[in-house]
């Protein structure tokens, strides 16, 4: 059995960035009554987005 550890919070950087209006709403109609936030669901796209040009190299 493998032990528990603590997750460590990574730290972060504020990036002021702009989106389409209509990516906006797209994103919070997708979120909406998730237990997410519209960061999560950047970092998240961006990390896959990453991973999949990594993949395609």
């Amino acid at each position: 059995m493998s032990s528990f550890k603590i997750p460590k919070t990574p730290s972060t950087t504020n990036k002021t960035i702009r989106f389409p209006n209509d990516l906006i709403e797209a994103v919070e109609k997708s979120i909406r009554g998730k237990e997410s936030t519209f960061s999560a669901f950047v970092i998240a796209a961006v990390r896959a987005a990453l991973e999949d040009l990594e993949h395609n190299k």
